[in-house]
């Protein structure tokens, strides 16, 4: 198949243009080479072209004659503050619109879209003896009291994390978050609108070689190696004992090829995820333990909103794509505790 791969030169989409070549896909890989990505004046590779997906007519030249859409283009991270908002909603929302259009123009129907767990908000929680609840916010008295869980709305006990499947509410916390919502609102309208497929994959803890680090977009796999790269030790927000899924950047470039490769219909989210939970804590641990020189520090510290717990269910993803991850995180953070990352992206 003939694939539009946006993002083709960051971190994840390197990979996936990788796969697809090897699965014999023509791929016309496009990237914007944001400096926030690639650094300031970064060219890109030769066989990726410099497009701007905000470009309406640099699109309809990109995606003439394409089979399917792989957008992993995209603004990452938390945010660091509300002045991100314009950035997020330009470069995520405005750009999948700009895109859609350009597809349904050229009568491309079929689109792989990268999306992310940070959808689910904070997670999924069940309480002992009420079953499924929509937690409380943490209040400030417990967090600084060490008390890190969330309790039950109805009888203020703790309450335990559970799998989070792709039927949950859709509750974003974050700039980023919810600039996800809004590109699989645009893709849910555009699928029902024009009868195309779109494969929403929702990505957890992402990490592998090429990771870019030392920018405050970076996921905590990054953030503990670029601590380590620096000679300290990576430092764990609570008691560590938030619990995440971690998947490997190679797995999440074979999840694509399964969506590109699937023949499903109208729109279906996936979670993208190893199947394996593990805490940040273990994960600072692996780190530290692979390098062999230091330990991390808990420092019960804690930042407002962020979110206590929050892990797949890969079983949708299994059925219907086929795809289940091959990396153990076990084996997976060891390799990265040691393998390259890309560059500082941004000034110092």
């Amino acid at each position: 198949m003939r694939v539009l791969l946006t993002g083709a030169a960051g971190f994840i989409g390197t990979r996936i243009r990788e796969r697809l070549i090897d699965g014999g896909h023509d791929v016309v890989a496009v990237d914007a080479m944001l400096p926030a990505a690639h650094g300031e004046d970064a060219a890109p590779p030769d066989d990726v072209a410099r497009v701007d997906v905000r470009d309406a007519a640099a699109v309809a030249d990109a995606v003439a004659g394409v089979d399917v859409v792989c957008h992993q283009a995209a603004v990452v991270g938390a945010g660091v503050d509300a002045a991100d908002a314009p950035s997020y909603a330009a470069h995520n929302d405005f750009a999948t619109a700009v895109l859609l259009a350009q597809m349904f123009g050229a009568g491309c129907r079929r689109l792989v879209l990268a999306s992310s767990m940070v959808v689910y908000g904070q997670g999924r929680y069940v309480c002992p003896g009420h079953g499924d609840v929509d937690p409380v916010p943490r209040t400030r008295s417990d967090l600084d009291a060490g008390a890190f869980d969330h309790r039950c709305p109805i009888c203020g006990e703790p309450v335990d994390w559970a799998l989070v499947g792709e039927g949950a509410p859709l509750r974003p916390r974050s700039l980023y978050a919810a600039s996800k919502v809004a590109q699989e609102h645009y893709a849910l309208a555009w699928s029902e609108s024009t009868g195309g497929s779109v494969v929403a994959l929702r990505y957890h803890n992402v990490y592998g070689p090429g990771m870019p680090r030392d920018t405050p977009y970076s996921g905590v796999a990054a953030i503990f190696r670029s601590a380590l790269e620096a000679g300290d030790v990576p430092r764990v927000f609570e008691d560590g004992g938030q619990m995440r899924d971690f998947v490997h950047v190679d797995d999440v470039a074979a999840a694509n090829v399964a969506a590109v490769e699937a023949g499903t219909e109208g729109f279906n989210a996936f979670n993208v995820c190893s199947g394996k939970p593990v805490s940040i804590l273990d994960v600072a641990t692996a780190l530290c333990e692979a390098r062999g020189d230091v330990s991390p520090l808990v420092t019960g510290q804690y930042r407002s909103g962020d979110v206590r717990h929050i892990v797949a269910d890969p079983a949708r993803a299994a059925d219907v794509l086929g795809f289940r991850a091959v990396v153990d995180p076990a084996d997976g953070l060891c390799e990265f505790a040691t393998a390259p990352l890309r560059g500082p992206a941004l000034p110092s």
